[in-house]
């Protein structure tokens, strides 16, 4: 079972992508995704929500971003002529948490984007310099 908490990164404010609550996107990313997902909405600063699944940490990423661009009405679908770019960038715990802490050992802190350029991004928050030292199958980075 992979387990993700999800953070949502909108760098992009405009009316075709609203911000949205963790209700919203626990039902949104269940309703997309369809059977084989837990979507539980957080109380937390930072993390929206928890996703849990039996599939690998990559198949779930990847369906991640299917189910959200689906949910998302800026996604080029109605209409909408928003062009942007959507980036999860995944980090697996891989050390003791501090007691009471969301993200546990074994879990995947993943940040979704929304962003016009994820190349700008990625070199904003120096993403080559943070996944160093990090083990190969502890990190992803997809794009869609």
């Amino acid at each position: 079972m992979t387990r993700f908490l999800l953070s949502h990164n909108r760098q992009i404010d405009a009316p075709e992508l609203p911000p949205i609550t963790a209700q919203q996107l626990a039902a949104g990313l269940r309703r997309h995704w369809g059977d084989g997902l837990e979507a539980m909405p957080l109380e937390h600063p930072h993390w929206m929500v928890a996703l849990q699944a039996d599939q690998t940490a990559e198949a779930m990423a990847e369906r991640l971003l299917q189910a959200w661009r689906a949910l998302r009405p800026g996604n080029g679908q109605g209409g909408t002529t928003l062009q942007h770019q959507l980036l999860a960038l995944g980090g697996r715990k891989d050390q003791p948490a501090a007691p009471g802490a969301a993200l546990q050992w074994g879990d995947w802190g993943v940040d979704v984007v929304e962003t016009r350029d994820a190349k700008a991004f990625l070199a904003a928050i120096h993403w080559d310099d943070l996944k160093q030292g990090r083990p190969v199958d502890g990190v992803f980075e997809l794009r869609a």
